[in-house]
């Protein structure tokens, strides 16, 4: 009887290890190695199954986020705050969360760098609200003004970075900057507004030229040269100029202001002579 018994025995045993594991760590209550032993066991079949492992992957994803899900760490629901210019869809978009992830194992870091790459963010944060809720906080770079070069009109941040083209309409009214490097220096341009006091309405744009010195464009079209050291004050005395004799009121089509204590205006070329016109073309 023992000798006719031991060959089953052995039997059972070397054909049901993963079983005798399972009811071994059940016993001692650890649950967390269980699912390890789980994930071991089918992560075998799935390798053994190819190409139907692949495909489970795709609808179902990975075995570790499969597990979690079917333990309750699913993502039922993401949480974002402080995002205005940029949309839900958007925001999820670049974070790629899935419904094959599960919140056990989302890399919240990882999420992190794909949103403060976007042009628009200046900081995130993502956090995991367990058991299956992702929180996402937004810090947006608002937008400061205008920039254009090359033709191209672009809303900036503060600190000068690209946002966005310009695609809305109630941005038309952000300060504006034109030409290489203007953007990197949207203070300067500030400083020359806040100088300009009640000027300022009438200021239409600071081109930056040759990434040295500012030209202001009126709104009438008079453009005004400022020098490259004391821009600040020569806005102050075109400010000044104008209240008292409203050089920008003038049959001028600019002004430079780049010698202190000089102030050079040029006149509209002189419109050709119709008699002289006339005569010339006979």
């Amino acid at each position: 009887m023992e000798a006719s018994g031991a060959p089953r025995r052995r039997r059972m045993e070397r054909g049901s290890l993963p079983v005798r594991l399972l009811v071994l760590l059940t016993a001692r209550g650890a649950g967390v190695a269980i699912a390890l032993v789980l994930l071991a066991a089918i992560g075998l079949y799935g390798t053994m199954l190819g190409g139907q492992y692949a495909a489970f992957v795709r609808t179902e994803g990975t075995i570790p986020d499969f597990l979690a899900r079917s333990a309750g760490f699913g993502i039922h629901a993401v949480t974002i705050a402080g995002a205005h210019e940029l949309s839900e869809k958007q925001i999820l978009d670049a974070i790629g969360i899935r419904r094959t992830n599960s919140l056990l194992f989302l890399d919240v870091a990882k999420l992190r760098d794909r949103l403060i790459a976007l042009p628009l963010v200046k900081d995130a944060s993502v956090s995991k609200l367990y058991p299956n809720r992702v929180m996402i906080e937004i810090e947006e770079r608002r937008p400061y003004a205008l920039w254009q070069k090359d033709g191209a009109v672009k809303i900036i941040a503060a600190d000068g970075t690209p946002i966005t083209a310009l695609d809305k309409t109630h941005f038309t009214a952000l300060p504006f900057v034109v030409g290489d490097g203007a953007n990197a220096r949207i203070e300067e341009y500030f400083a020359l507004l806040d100088a300009a006091g009640d000027l300022r309405k009438r200021i239409k744009a600071g081109i930056l030229v040759a990434e040295r010195r500012w030209t202001l464009k009126m709104e009438n079209g008079i453009e005004v040269a400022l020098p490259e050291m004391g821009a600040v004050a020569a806005v102050a005395e075109l400010a000044r100029l104008q209240r008292k004799y409203g050089v920008l009121d003038k049959n001028i089509v600019a002004l430079d202001l780049r010698f202190p204590g000089r102030l050079i205006a040029r006149l509209p070329e002189p419109a050709d002579d119709p008699q002289k016109s006339k005569g010339s073309q006979t």
